[in-house]
């Protein structure tokens, strides 16, 4: 994959960004980076707040271009994970993806992932050839945040600073992750979960062990039974298997 970058100072939310660019058809190729200096008003699951200042951590989407439907948004999420799992632990950093969308180190969170189907419809568009989907990936690593900085914060988190003892170079880290992401990309186009399924299972799971999934007011325990044909959660309860698409994992 040929990836292009551009680098802004200052932004409210790399996705909203390449989110305008995407339905204004202003020149949004596969594989177009948009990384940011300081995101003021980006956001995560659940609309939590992903407020990054100059310096600390590297903020940046990917745009690929797919007409896959919205169940494969979630596989495409666990692919970049697995892309960043595999540059920490080059880094050292004895990390771990985290169904659905984290990669954490010792149960603290280092990565969250975000991603967005977007699609012009056929019907709509003008010229009908301008019609197109895709899915927007954004992704916060923390890399240069301090011990202060991860106080501040309402959950467990940590920062390739925190974890090296070293400052990390945020342009570098960015260009370090082109290599994997293109990888498990690429496998994940060729099909899908299927393609990720058992390196995502040996590095998420293992089978059997006991989870609660939080859901809004909603929470459910059981043990983890493995995961379905779209990388959705299964979970094994009292009343048998069932199917989970979204929620906080403990």
């Amino acid at each position: 994959m040929n990836f292009q970058v551009e680098w802004y100072d200052r932004l409210a939310s790399t996705n909203l960004e390449m989110r305008d660019r995407f339905f204004k058809d202003q020149g949004l190729c596969e594989g177009l980076v948009i990384a940011v200096h300081e995101q003021t008003a980006g956001r995560g699951r659940l609309d939590r707040k992903w407020i990054s200042s100059a310096g600390k951590n590297l903020c940046f989407s990917l745009f690929i271009e797919t007409d896959g439907a919205l169940e494969t948004v979630p596989s495409l999420t666990m692919a970049a994970a697995l892309a960043v799992d595999d540059l920490l632990r080059s880094m050292g950093i004895l990390s771990a993806p985290k169904w659905p969308n984290d990669v954490q180190v010792n149960g603290k969170k280092i990565c969250g992932i975000l991603s967005e189907r977007v699609e012009r419809d056929a019907r709509t568009a003008i010229p009908a050839s301008a019609a197109r989907q895709g899915i927007l990936i954004g992704i916060g690593l923390n890399v240069n945040m301090t011990t202060e900085d991860a106080g501040l914060i309402d959950r467990p988190a940590t920062s390739i600073l925190m974890e090296t003892q070293r400052a990390g170079n945020i342009n570098h880290i960015l260009e370090s992750l082109f290599e994997p992401l293109s990888y498990w990309i690429s496998e994940w186009k060729k099909g899908g979960f299927s393609m990720l399924r058992e390196p995502w299972t040996r590095k998420a799971g293992p089978i059997g062990r006991p989870l609660t999934v939080h859901d809004g007011d909603q929470r459910k325990s059981g043990s983890l039974a493995g995961f379905g044909d779209h990388g959705e959660l299964l979970l094994q309860t009292a009343n048998g298997i069932e199917t989970i698409w979204s929620g906080d994992v403990s």
